[in-house]
């Protein structure tokens, strides 16, 4: 893996037309220290696609660089310009966990376990320079497959993988966010990751100051906007299910970070109190909501053992005269804690079955390995009672609606938000608690919300103690989207989602072969480079 950048091809060497005259030498590669600040740069235009700065068509550019930076290097050498391409996009990226356990290690150590996964693709770049250099055409849809296989690994590994940084969450408001209806996520990754490869492709061209080759880098840009507009084809879903009034309630909490614990009826009391007033403004009037949505951790109380918890939750229930679907955190079994979405109706209490969260975070909900990472930061002690992960999938029935519930962070993972649909759920309820973090989080994560509507042409909502909670329209619009650490109540008349996106019927389809293409790229580049080793003996 450490000859790619040595081979040539007969197209690198061949005379140039007649009519072009003397054609300039291709370059080997970039010299290290601009193929450096290519790779930053990389990192940078990526981390500007992400909220809060939505420029979304930054993102293929930032690919291109990568590509640039990376081909014809050591494979070595790729590694490391990708690990300086993920340094520059997650230490600011995921720079609201520091609110939490300061800037120092545990943020630095999760940016860097994140920007490895980068070197990987880096390297697998640089290693597949041959077959580049070889095919030239292939050069755009490897790229993507590239882009599709690293996270398709970030996503599941190590603990269930963190997703948090996908390309296709940075593309709520381009074009390319209609391609998440046809292959979900990993295809709207893979086709912003092609615009990336056809920029490159057409910047690296050595024939540019010829007419063939000038209309050769003409077409690879014209393509590059005619894939960059493609989502624009996709028509928007159009739920046809019957209306439903939706009300959400963010209770806000009396300070941010994690000492909010620490005053849990506060914060129940906010999400009680706050029901019971708009149960005086709309029961008897056509705004009463059909269901409430409570967001996570609202009832940070067991509610199921704490007779006071459960007085005031059905108090609420009783006074909006609709089921409130309520994040608890319930206690047990032994040390252990769950973290809970339950159905509360009015006159009834708690309903059968609930859903546990099945992804709890690592080291924020469980403590893997905690004697090794309490060597790291002391804040892992923070995590008294590891929470233990359910089983059973999200869909609840709330009323007139069936809710396909998941749990903050779970809205990252593919699986999960798809099988609450293929198993009924014809609304996408997204409860988070975003008062560890800042406004940053809060709209990254409701950036997946939208893209997971679209996805499977379902009305989505999030709904956070803190904000931002909003309404996302099945074509991925936001309404009602509230102010970060401030109390409100936001209502809206939507109609479920009903039938199935394409992205829902293939589920990990599209993600295993754009994944096996790039497998087999890599041995098809291996197979070349050993095919001019055998060849120059």
């Amino acid at each position: 893996m450490t000859t790619s950048e040595t081979a040539t091809t007969p197209s690198d060497n061949a005379a140039p037309p007649d009519d072009a005259g003397p054609a300039p030498a291709a370059p080997r590669r970039l010299p290290l220290p601009l193929a450096l600040v290519a790779a930053a740069l990389a990192g940078l235009a990526q981390l500007l696609a992400f909220p809060p700065y939505d420029q979304w068509w930054l993102a293929p550019v930032g690919v291109a660089l990568l590509a640039a930076a990376c081909h014809r290097q050591r494979a070595r050498t790729g590694a490391l310009l990708g690990f300086v391409t993920g340094l520059a996009l997650f230490i600011p990226l995921l720079g609201w966990t520091s609110i939490v356990i300061g800037h120092w290690p545990w943020p630095i150590v999760l940016a860097a376990f994140e920007a490895l996964y980068v070197a990987l693709l880096g390297a697998a770049a640089a290693a597949t320079s041959t077959l580049v250099d070889t095919y030239r055409w292939v050069w755009a849809p490897l790229v993507g497959t590239l882009w599709v296989a690293q996270e398709a690994l970030r996503d599941r590994l190590p603990w269930g993988g963190f997703p948090w940084g996908r390309i296709a969450f940075s593309q709520q408001d381009g074009p390319l966010a209609g391609v998440a209806a046809l292959g979900g996520a990993p295809l709207v990754t893979f086709t912003v990751a092609l615009v990336g490869g056809l920029l490159v492709t057409a910047a690296w061209r050595r024939t540019w100051p010829t007419r063939t080759g000038a209309l050769r880098g003409a077409a690879l840009l014209a393509a590059a906007v005619i894939v960059a507009l493609a989502g624009l084809a996709v028509p928007d879903a159009t739920p046809a299910g019957h209306k439903v009034v939706v009300a959400v309630v963010q209770g806000n909490v009396p300070r941010l970070g994690l000492e909010f614990n620490a005053q849990r009826r506060a914060v129940l009391d906010n999400h009680v109190n706050a029901t019971i007033r708009l149960a005086n403004r709309v029961v008897g009037t056509p705004q009463q909501p059909d269901l409430v949505i409570w967001p996570e951790n609202s009832s940070d109380i067991d509610p199921l053992q704490n007779p006071d918890a459960y007085d005031r939750i059905s108090a609420a229930a009783d006074a909006i005269g609709a089921p409130i679907l309520v994040g608890a955190v319930l206690a047990g079994p032994g040390d252990h804690a769950r973290n809970a979405g339950i159905v509360w109706l009015p006159g009834k209490g708690p309903q059968q079955p609930m859903y546990l969260k099945q992804h709890p975070v690592p080291f924020a909900e469980y403590i893997p390995m905690r004697s090794l990472a309490r060597k790291v930061t002391d804040k892992v002690d923070l995590v008294r009672s590891d929470f233990l992960p359910g089983h059973r999938t999200g869909n609840l029935t709330v009323g007139p609606a069936t809710v396909g519930d998941v749990i903050c962070f779970e809205v990252g993972y593919d699986n999960l938000v798809r099988d609450t649909v293929t198993h009924g759920a014809n609304l996408i309820t997204v409860q988070t608690n975003n008062a560890d973090f800042n406004t940053a989080e809060s709209k990254q994560q409701l950036a997946m919300v939208r893209l997971r509507a679209v996805e499977h042409g379902r009305p989505a909502l999030m709904a956070s103690t803190v904000g931002v909670s909003a309404f996302v329209g099945a074509d991925g619009s936001v309404h009602h989207e509230t102010r970060f650490n401030t109390p409100a109540v936001i209502e809206q008349t939507l109609r479920l989602g009903t039938g199935t996106t394409l992205a829902t019927r293939l589920g990990v389809i599209p993600e295993i072969v754009l994944a096996a293409a790039a497998g087999a790229a890599l041995l098809a580049a291996a197979g070349l480079r050993w095919k001019h080793r055998t060849t120059r003996r």
